[in-house]
């Protein structure tokens, strides 16, 4: 019964009264990309930000910063009640929070449109608070925008996608589009995890698997 009230709270997202304190301060995490040595913080000139929620940000990471036009990547913390959470404590479903990543990218470079696709054609955005085995609020889809014009295309997107998936006999897509939240860097070993462990835990697909990886140049912080 334990087991089964404990999976059944991590399922659903707590109150303001059930939530963990969370912290005042943000944790300690990298300072610089460990693929491409970019800064992880910041909004660099001539470009813009999003935020995508498709279950184990590992993979989701990786998905991102191979893409020609993305400037910079960061795995993080967002949409939940608790300020500046831990990994551990956003597992335990009490903050509410979901395993994020922060795209900056060139809009000359790659279009939000491509974007987009990626993020529909890449995971399964029907599972409610899981992403394949993957189960807990902190798995479930969302796409957080930071510009009207990101909002009215990824709600145009889902509508896409939705009839696309009905036509196909699938389930209705569960995917949060909120204005973006406040973003908790994840701890610094979270960030660009599958560089520095290529046969890491890879979610995209939605079955769980290990991940063939890329061997990039890594640049140390």
């Amino acid at each position: 019964m334990f087991l089964i009230d404990r999976l059944t709270s991590k399922l659903k997202p707590p109150t303001k009264e059930t939530a963990m304190p969370g912290r005042p301060d943000p944790l300690p995490t990298a300072e610089n990309h460990f693929v491409n040595g970019r800064a992880l913080k910041g909004l660099p000139e001539g470009t813009e930000e999003v935020f995508f929620g498709m279950g184990c940000f590992w993979g989701v990471e990786r998905l991102f910063w191979e893409q020609q036009g993305v400037w910079v990547t960061a795995a993080g913390y967002q949409a939940g009640i608790s300020p500046n959470p831990t990994y551990n404590e956003v597992c335990t479903g009490l903050t509410g929070h979901n395993e994020t990543v922060r795209v900056v990218f060139v809009p000359e470079e790659i279009s939000f449109a491509k974007l987009l696709k990626l993020f529909w054609e890449t995971h399964d955005p029907t599972q409610g608070m899981r992403q394949g085995n993957d189960r807990g609020t902190q798995y479930r889809s969302g796409i957080y925008t930071t510009s009207d014009a990101q909002k009215t295309a990824a709600e145009a997107s889902l509508k896409v996608y939705g009839n696309a998936l009905s036509v196909g006999g699938k389930g209705g897509i569960t995917t949060e589009i909120l204005d973006a939240p406040t973003f908790y860097y994840a701890e610094e070993y979270h960030q660009q995890y599958l560089a520095k462990n290529p046969n890491g835990y890879c979610n995209l697909g939605g079955v769980g698997i290990a991940c063939p990886a890329p061997q990039p140049t890594a640049i140390q912080a």
